[in-house]
């Protein structure tokens, strides 16, 4: 699991949805995915809208999450308090907790994680790493900016248009990480605004 294998995932749905280019949107890691694609098959992407991330490298700041959902015994839980309560203690952070137990669902045999825990965790030093755009993406792009947010600073700007020499960097200047939460209607109209406009 790393992002060149991320980006052949996303070409091959791609093609077998017959897409000929796309307007691509990638929040967070989603973001680290649509840059490697832009990298690697430009020729797919039309426009690129990349939200509250850059393209370099990040420290290890999430295994206690990782480990805390990975530790939970879903066989044991009877209803999603069980979970929230096992997760209580290592993510105190009530909408942190909520968010990630948005990763559960349920069948006749239990709970289980959606997404692939297990590769996430093995593969972790993999997704922290830089994303390299080996030549640079001369189609749009939009990079959105959380203001509440440390995940893009002011000298990354430099980093982004090295890679996609015409970047727009929009701040949200009152949302979080996850901007479209936070910010949804400012969210919206900024990736519309930038979606429809003329390609200068």
């Amino acid at each position: 699991m790393d992002y060149p294998i991320m980006a052949a995932d996303l070409r091959e749905f791609v093609e077998e949805q017959s897409l000929a280019q796309v307007f691509l949107l990638g929040h967070s890691m989603g973001g680290k995915v649509a840059m490697q694609f832009a990298g690697q098959y430009p020729e797919r992407v039309d426009k690129l809208v990349v939200v509250d991330i850059a393209p370099k490298a990040y420290p290890p700041t999430h295994q206690s999450l990782l480990a805390a959902l990975h530790a939970v015994d879903l066989r044991a839980a009877k209803n999603f308090s069980d979970i929230d309560s096992a997760l209580s203690g290592p993510i105190p952070d009530t909408a942190v907790r909520q968010f990630l137990m948005k990763n559960l669902t349920r069948d006749d045999r239990g709970f289980r994680w959606r997404i692939a825990l297990d590769a996430i965790l093995q593969n972790y030093n993999a997704l922290i790493q830089a994303v390299v755009v080996e030549r640079p993406f001369s189609k749009p792009a939009c990079f959105i900016r959380a203001g509440r947010s440390n995940f893009v600073a002011d000298e990354d700007a430099v980093l982004i248009r090295k890679a996609f020499p015409q970047a727009k960097i929009e701040l949200i200047a009152h949302a979080g990480h996850w901007v479209h939460i936070d910010a949804a209607d400012e969210f919206y109209q900024t990736v519309t605004g930038f979606l429809t406009a003329p390609d200068n």
